[in-house]
C-alpha cells in the first residue's frame, strides 16, 4: 500500500490533540519543545508519526497493525528532508536499546546505550570529530591527566569559583564545561563569559563550552520516560556514559568534581548516580562540600541568587555580594542584565 506522509500544523488545536491522543497509546508525551511533525493516515485515521525539535528526533511511533511496511522509512526521511532545509545536517535520536538496529539502518551510529534508551546520531561530524575539533581549539593537551567540572552556573556564584579554585589547587590541569544548552534564564554566551573571565587569573583552568554532549536536549530522553524516577536514572546513566566513554578518553580526564548537595533530593540522587556510573567506568569522583556564609544553613548557590532577585529586583543587588563575585555583578547592572533580572521575575519558577 502507498502511504503519503503529511505535515501537522502546530497551530490547529484538533490536530495537536489528535497526535497528542496517538502518541500517549505508545506511553508517549508531545512535547512543548516539538517544531515540526509529520504524520501518516490510514482512513483520515493517524497510523504512524515522527517529530522534531531543532535537531533532535522524537515522538516517533508506529501502528503496530502497520509495522514492517516501510512507514520508519518514509517518516525518517521526510524529517530529515526538513531538517535539510533548515541547514542542518547533524541530528540526534533516542530510541529503545531494542529498536538500535532499525535506526542504524537509515545511518544512524549510537552513541551510548544504557538499560533504558539508547542514544544515536546522524552526520558527518559525529561525537569523535565533535571533540577533537573542541581539543584543537582550546588547545588542551591530552599528555596531561585533568580534573574536570561541568557548570551550568546560572549565574556563576562564589560558590561556584570555590569549587574551581579548590579543583586548580588540587589538579595540575582543570578543564570546565559550560553547559552549552540555552533553556537557563541566563544565556549560556553570557554565562559562559562570565565563568571565564572570572576564573581568568587560575593559569591551570581552561573553561570550555559543553556542546551538545554535555547535560543537552541530546541526553535527556525524558519524552518517553514519564515515571520522574526512571528519567532521571536514564539521564543520569546516558549523561556519565557519554562523558566517560567520549570525553575522559579524548582529553585524558581522570577525575571529576562535584559540588555536594545536601539539600536538594533530585540534585543528590542525581550525583550519587553520577558517582557510581563514572567510578565504574574508572573515574575518580571527588565531592567537595559547598561553600557557605556564618552557617552550613547559608550556603551559596545559584537558585538562591534567582529566587532573591524574583523577590526584590534590582533591589536585591546590594545584597548578593556575599554570593556572586564582582563580575556577575557587573553583569546584572548592565543593559544585558537588566533584562535578565525582568524575565527571572516574570518566570513562573526560575530555572
Amino acid at each position: 500500500m502507498n502511504y503519503n506522509v503529511e505535515k501537522l500544523h502546530l497551530t490547529n488545536i484538533e490536530e495537536v490533540s489528535e497526535i497528542r491522543s496517538f502518541l500517549s497509546t505508545f506511553q508517549l508525551d508531545y512535547e512543548k519543545d516539538i517544531d515540526y511533525t509529520v504524520v501518516i493516515r490510514d482512513n483520515n485515521k493517524i497510523i504512524a508519526t515522527c517529530s522534531k525539535a531543532k535537531d533532535v528526533l522524537k515522538g516517533f511511533a508506529v501502528n503496530h497493525s502497520v509495522q514492517g511496511e516501510g512507514i520508519t522509512n518514509l517518516l525518517i526521511t521526510a524529517i530529515q528532508d526538513r531538517l535539510f532545509q533548515e541547514g542542518i545536517f547533524h541530528s540526534f535520536i533516542f530510541t529503545k536499546p531494542i529498536y538500535e538496529t532499525t535506526f542504524k539502518s537509515f545511518g544512524y551510529k549510537v552513541i551510548a546505550s544504557v538499560e533504558e534508551v539508547s542514544l544515536l546520531e546522524y552526520g558527518f561530524n559525529d561525537i569523535h570529530k565533535s571533540l577533537a575539533t573542541m581539543k584543537k581549539l582550546y588547545g588542551v593537551d591530552s599528555s596531561i591527566p585533568k580534573t574536570a567540572l561541568v557548570m551550568n552556573c546560572n549565574p556563576f556564584t562564589l560558590g561556584h569559583r570555590y569549587l574551581i579554585e579548590e579543583a586548580s589547587l588540587k589538579s595540575e590541569q582543570v578543564l570546565v564545561f559550560i553547559v552549552e544548552e540555552d533553556k537557563s534564564l541566563f544565556p549560556f554566551v553570557d554565562r559562559y563569559h562570565m565563568v571565564k573571565n572570572g576564573v581568568a587569573d587560575l593559569k591551570n583552568v581552561t573553561v570550555i563550552p559543553g556542546g551538545k554532549y554535555i547535560i543537552s536536549s541530546a541526553t535527556f530522553p525524558a519524552y518517553f520516560l514519564r515515571e520522574e524516577t526512571k528519567v532521571l536514572s536514564a539521564y543520569t546513566k546516558l549523561d556519565a556514559t557519554v562523558f566517560s566513554k567520549y570525553f575522559c578518553k579524548q582529553f585524558n580526564i581522570t577525575k571529576r568534581m562535584l559540588g555536594e548537595e545536601p539539600y536538594c533530593p533530585v540534585t543528590k540522587n542525581y550525583n550519587e548516580a553520577l558517582v557510581s556510573v563514572l567510578e565504574n567506568h574508572g573515574v575518580e569522583v571527588e565531592v567537595i562540600p559547598r561553600k557557605w556564609i556564618a552557617t552550613p544553613e547559608n550556603y551559596i548557590s545559584a537558585s538562591k541568587v534567582r529566587n532573591l532577585i524574583k523577590k526584590e529586583g534590582r533591589e536585591a543587588l546590594d545584597k548578593l555580594s556575599e554570593f556572586i563575585p564582582t563580575i556577575t555583578l557587573n553583569y546584572l547592572r548592565s543593559e544585558e542584565g537588566k533584562e535578565v533580572i525582568k524575565k527571572i521575575i516574570n518566570s513562573n519558577t526560575p530555572h
